[in-house]
């Protein structure tokens, strides 16, 4: 059999590649920033939700963080477990629970947004404010692609 291999092919060529370096390089720093406050990375979209409407059923924080159920039962673990989020009986429905953040969480919140936004600022160091609008809106359109052709 006569496979041809070409020897052109150049990964980092591709925007995705950089998109995807970035990313890693992004998670690791926020996660660098936000551990010894108590967070995770992951934490930001639950921690937002319930910031402004706590308390929520799991399924409302599904919808709201737009994961998938045993994903975000796998993270509400963790978070309960670090002592992010507390869970109280549902008094409508046995079955759920209320979904809150502690007394502990919110008081870090505001050192957790700071060193979110000091991380954000060294990510997009030395790009101008149209570059940076410019950047976020291609990048939106990047995931809306991608969010249609997983539909």
């Amino acid at each position: 059999m006569d496979v041809k291999r070409t020897t052109n092919w150049n990964p980092q060529a591709a925007p995705t590649f950089w998109i995807n370096h970035a990313s890693r390089l992004v998670l690791r720093l926020f996660e660098q920033r936000l551990r010894p406050l108590g967070f995770g990375f992951a934490y930001v979209p639950v921690v937002a939700a319930l910031e402004d409407t706590a308390p929520l059923t799991q399924k409302e924080l599904i919808e709201s963080a737009h994961v998938e159920q045993p994903t975000m039962a796998a993270l509400l673990a963790r978070m309960e477990r670090d002592g992010v989020i507390s869970r109280t009986p549902h008094p409508a429905d046995q079955r759920a629970s209320l979904i809150a953040l502690t007394a502990k969480a919110k008081s870090r919140l505001p050192k957790a947004r700071e060193q979110l936004r000091q991380g954000a600022e060294q990510a997009l160091a030395g790009l101008s404010k149209q570059e940076r609008a410019t950047l976020l809106a291609l990048l939106q359109r990047v995931v809306a692609n991608l969010s249609a052709a997983a539909e």
